[in-house]
């Protein structure tokens, strides 16, 4: 049979419908004209680096480069499960948890389907989900914490997935346990509640759960996390999550063959096993946020509680004193924080801790442009 083709019709690859409308991801910035090494709190990196014996462990497996990975991340995967005292084969690894969210997306939604996120959540969440032919729908979020509630009314019958991020990037803002509970209590049975804990390790709040024990007694709970931020080794992207069988083994499926490498496994098994320098970055958070958020409110800026490695300020919408003109304005001192117009927060700055004199630098910089 012959396909007849308009005259005009151009014959070419063409996307699936919905790809084409997806903004892609673009992540802090990180270079500055004209300044060789500017001073970056635009990303939530680790300042103090990773853990010495990851650094190491790196090095080690220069002489094992021809070699492919641990298609099951086995070593990995006992280190985390001994760790945290999860059932190993409960748990998924993927190239940062961007991955977790795509596979997610990919294996449980198709056309017509929908997942929801909070009105600022994370972007990967849309991209995982448009790229799965799903549509997106937004919770709103009052003072820029997701709302049980909001989340809820956005859930019909053809939502499979919903993803809260908790603590929250890029607001730092957090649900507490008895939240998360209520909401997966009146989430229905079919729906996926994906909790990514990126930042979990920053938050001390005594109301803050991190999801574990609820992924663990449920069937529809997938809790996420990073290599990333507290163990500071984002250049290598490993992330993981933990979530009932019947989900992760679907996941396996369609998870890419060697997905983390080999020096990225060897890094993060010595990075779990290195309690003191995540103490210390601990440390460093708990003596410099609170320090940083009551600095920049003295200022007049609006800073909302964080229980992340970073603040969110808001600023006036005054000429001369917007976010977007603070963040100019700190690039010329050499500075790079981020600004969030992709997160419809064009009104802040969202700010990583960094060093003693990392966090003076911002503060004294901030100090004649708002009195300005």
């Amino acid at each position: 049979m012959t396909t007849v083709l308009a005259s005009n019709a151009p014959l070419r690859p063409r996307p699936k419908p919905g790809i084409l409308d997806i903004v892609a991801y673009v992540g802090g910035k990180s270079k500055i004209d004209g300044i060789a090494h500017p001073l970056k709190l635009s990303s939530n990196e680790n300042i103090l680096g990773c853990s010495p014996s990851a650094a190491a462990a790196f090095v080690e497996t220069a002489s094992q480069l021809n070699l492919y990975p641990d298609g099951r991340s086995n070593l990995l995967r006992a280190a985390v499960a001994q760790h945290f005292k999860l059932e190993p084969d409960r748990l998924i690894f993927g190239c940062g948890s961007d991955e977790i969210f795509t596979l997610l997306a990919q294996v449980y939604c198709e056309p017509g389907d929908n997942v929801v996120q909070g009105q600022y959540g994370f972007l990967a969440y849309r991209i995982a989900a448009r790229g799965a032919g799903a549509a997106v729908r937004f919770a709103r979020e009052p003072n820029l914490r997701v709302d049980v509630n909001a989340v809820l009314d956005e859930v019909d019958e053809r939502t499979r997935i919903v993803y809260i991020a908790n603590p929250a990037n890029p607001t730092g803002t957090w649900l507490s346990g008895a939240e998360i509970q209520t909401l997966h209590d009146r989430l229905p049975p079919n729906v996926i509640l994906v909790l990514d804990g990126a930042y979990a390790e920053f938050a001390e709040d005594d109301a803050y759960d991190d999801g574990i024990a609820l992924a663990r007694r449920s069937e529809n709970v997938v809790v996420t996390r990073t290599f990333s931020k507290i163990h500071g080794l984002a250049a290598l992207r490993v992330g993981w999550a933990y979530g009932p069988l019947a989900i992760t083994e679907a996941m396996e499926l369609i998870r890419a063959p060697f997905n983390v490498n080999l020096p990225a496994e060897a890094s993060a098994v010595a990075a779990l096993g290195d309690e003191d320098f995540v103490e210390q970055s601990l440390a460093l958070i708990r003596q410099w946020r609170p320090w940083l958020s009551q600095q920049l409110g003295g200022l007049g800026l609006e800073v909302f509680p964080s229980q992340a490695n970073f603040v969110l300020a808001r600023f006036p919408d005054a000429p001369g004193r917007t976010a977007r003109e603070a963040e100019a304005y700190l690039a010329s001192k050499g500075i790079l924080v981020r600004g969030l117009s992709n997160y419809g927060l064009s009104d802040s700055l969202r700010i990583t801790i960094g060093l003693e004199a990392h966090n003076r630098a911002v503060v004294e910089a901030l100090g004649p442009f708002m009195n300005q």
